[in-house]
């Protein structure tokens, strides 16, 4: 390790992180921007799938784990799959794609819509997968600023809302 490496270990991150794991004794929390990874060596209450705003530091001597200093804001985040079909505005922008290709578009207010084109008998695989990648998924939401992840399908259809 040389002296620079040894420098950006002691120093405090700012951020927002995912919970992507806890349990009584500690905690691990992803980095959504930089997808940096720190196991806090102690769990300051927070649960799976929690979204904190805040600095976490290294415990001396090792900076081999972390410690939550600061929380900002704290909230937690959820994935459902919704039997309400995409809205119209997504099946038509479904419509004017092929099959799979994505759309991003920003939600009125906050968050974001994610509609992709997939092919009419491949639709509730293509949500199983989409649904699969749960970090991802929460990790885009903590981007966001959002709390909660709807999936919506219909045959050649699924849409990936990110709501508040």
């Amino acid at each position: 390790m040389t002296d620079a490496d040894t420098a950006a270990s002691d120093e405090q991150v700012e951020g927002t992180f995912l919970v992507t794991a806890a349990d009584d004794t500690s905690a691990v929390l992803k980095n959504v921007e930089s997808g940096q990874v720190h196991t806090l060596s102690s769990n300051p209450g927070v649960e799976r799938n929690d979204v904190i705003e805040g600095t976490v530091s290294p415990d001396p001597p090792m900076n081999v784990s972390y410690q939550l200093v600061e929380t900002v804001s704290r909230r937690s985040l959820s994935i459902g799959r919704s039997e309400e079909p995409p809205t119209a505005h997504s099946e038509e922008l479904a419509a004017a794609q092929d099959v799979g290709e994505l759309t991003r578009e920003p939600r009125e207010g906050i968050g974001e819509i994610h509609v992709i084109t997939v092919p009419d008998d491949g639709t509730e695989t293509a949500v199983d997968d989409v649904l699969e990648d749960e970090e991802g998924l929460l990790s885009r939401a903590a981007r966001l600023g959002v709390n909660r992840v709807e999936i919506r399908s219909s045959p050649g259809v699924l849409s990936v809302r990110y709501l508040p």
